[in-house]
């Protein structure tokens, strides 16, 4: 083997694992192209033949590729006041690198790190609303892999590097999901800026939910968004929710437009609008068979 083609040394402890010590290592794992060697160790004289020495030694030195927080003083903290733990660490200094981009590695710590980062220093990042049930996290599908306490004879080692090779594919969907979500939104900033009426945003894709929702409510005018359906040739219209964090809507469909479904002759007579297909029974979303109809919707249900 070359010198050029030697392998990059990870080291991180040894015993069982958790997402932060995982996606750090899937981390080096992307940004060497896979060709890393993974020792799983808390052996000091092992320790010193790493490239890079994560979630163990007790030091945090970015130059030298020591990434520990359970030092004292930690890691650092985050502008929000989150603290960093190893995988926080390690994306911060090549998560740019990886992405090609600081918005989209900046995106991936807010969507993804943060989380793991919070958990592993033990910091509560969400709080239930409904009894005992929380988010089922991206970092718990990797975690189920480990042995329960009934499988001891399982190599946790071998595991672990299985792991790194699921959670490097993850990263990776991650970030062309975060650059084509980045470019949608922009799409739809543009639409924002040009349009005469800000009630009414109209675009041309069909994006995610959960981006379009997130954008609009970011804005103060938008009330209702006209969109083409991604599985048909009809048309949406979809109120906008008040704030980013609330599934609330600024402004919901007429109720006596609700519930109606198929194209009801009925529906038809209370709007005015003779390809309407349906309107959601909680008032959130209209359909139509055009696009001029689409609008001529959202313009009489503001109006309503």
């Amino acid at each position: 083997m070359s010198f050029f083609n030697k392998k990059k040394i990870c080291v991180t402890h040894d015993g069982t694992f958790h997402a932060d010590d995982l996606f750090a290592t899937a981390t080096l794992s992307i940004l060497n192209n896979g060709n890393i060697k993974i020792i799983r160790t808390r052996d000091e004289k092992l320790m010193k033949k790493g490239d890079y020495i994560y979630d163990v030694g007790g030091e945090n030195d970015p130059e030298k590729d020591f990434f520990d927080h359970h030092q004292r003083g930690g890691g650092g903290i985050r502008e929000n006041g989150l603290p960093y733990a190893s995988f926080g660490l390690v994306w911060k200094k090549y998560g740019e690198q990886i992405c090609g981009s600081r918005e989209v590695a900046d995106k991936i710590d807010e969507k993804i790190v943060q989380h793991i980062d919070a958990i592993d220093n033990g910091v509560d990042f969400t709080r239930p609303i409904y009894g005992g049930s929380v988010p089922y996290g991206p970092a718990v599908v990797f975690m189920n892999n480990k042995p329960t306490w009934k499988e001891e004879n399982k190599d946790i080692d071998i595991i672990f590097k299985e792991q790194v090779k699921k959670a490097s594919q993850f990263l990776l969907r991650e970030i062309e999901v975060t650059k084509s979500d980045i470019e949608a939104i922009n799409i739809m900033m543009e639409a924002y800026n040009k349009a005469t009426d800000k009630r009414i945003i109209i675009i041309d894709n069909d994006f995610p939910r959960y981006l379009y929702q997130d954008t609009f409510s970011r804005v103060p005018e938008p009330i209702y968004l006209v969109f083409p359906s991604g599985h048909s040739t009809m048309w949406k219209i979809e109120a906008i929710s008040k704030s980013p964090d609330s599934m609330e809507n600024r402004k919901m469909f007429p109720e006596s437009w609700r519930g109606y479904l198929d194209g009801d002759p009925k529906l038809k007579e209370i709007t005015g609008v003779s390809d309407i297909v349906f309107c959601h029974k909680s008032g959130f979303l209209t359909v139509a068979l055009s696009k001029e109809s689409a609008i001529k919707l959202a313009e009489k249900a503001l109006l309503a």
